[in-house]
């Protein structure tokens, strides 16, 4: 039976090595950000720079490895409805939805939601990296580069499984922005095996 991940708010939890973690989108067109430490020594951490550079593409999909800022495989992608992931964008924040949307009272996002999961685990505010966005939908215009953020590509039911490659400590949320979520805010679901 999955656990639930109330909308705008995160999760932080174990799962040992060769363990899977299931992501699912219950209703469509949320996303959720994902973070991994290696639990044994939470200095090693997810890294977009090093998954990307070895990967040699920005979305990611079955089969590809998630790598550590020390370059050892992390997770390894084992199922995906979607193939629509990224690590382009950085947990949303307090200082997001300040300066990209003018919030006065801004809500504290994926970032705030991450550090409170994760905090128990020793994990403090400036260890948080980018995180993997599972359902995020980041095309690039090949010739500026500049970023949209698109609606989501998961339909209800959507999933992405995760191999673990190592004892991890995991932070995933349902996220807070808007604009990545269509315009709604919705659960993400998740289970481990």
């Amino acid at each position: 039976m999955p656990h639930e991940i109330a909308p705008r708010s995160g999760v932080a939890f174990t799962i040992d090595k060769g363990q899977t973690l299931t992501v699912i989108d219950p209703r469509g067109e949320q996303v959720a950000d994902l973070l991994a430490f290696n639990r044994d020594d939470i200095g090693e951490v997810i890294s977009s720079g090093r998954t990307l550079d070895y990967a040699s593409r920005i979305y990611l999909t079955t089969g590809d490895p998630l790598y550590s800022n020390r370059s050892n495989v992390m997770l390894t992608i084992v199922e995906d409805d979607v193939g629509r992931h990224d690590f382009l964008l950085t947990p949303c924040s307090k200082d997001t939805f300040r300066i990209i949307y003018g919030d006065t009272d801004p809500h504290r996002g994926c970032f705030g939601n991450l550090a409170e999961a994760l905090a128990p685990h020793g994990v403090t505010p400036d260890m948080i990296p980018i995180a993997f966005n599972v359902f995020m939908n980041v095309p690039i215009d090949g010739t500026t580069g500049e970023l949209k953020v698109e609606p989501p590509l998961s339909k209800a039911g959507d999933r992405l499984v995760l191999r673990a490659e190592m004892d991890l400590i995991i932070g995933l949320t349902a996220c807070s922005a808007l604009q990545s979520n269509n315009g709604s805010f919705k659960p993400i679901h998740w289970m481990v095996e």
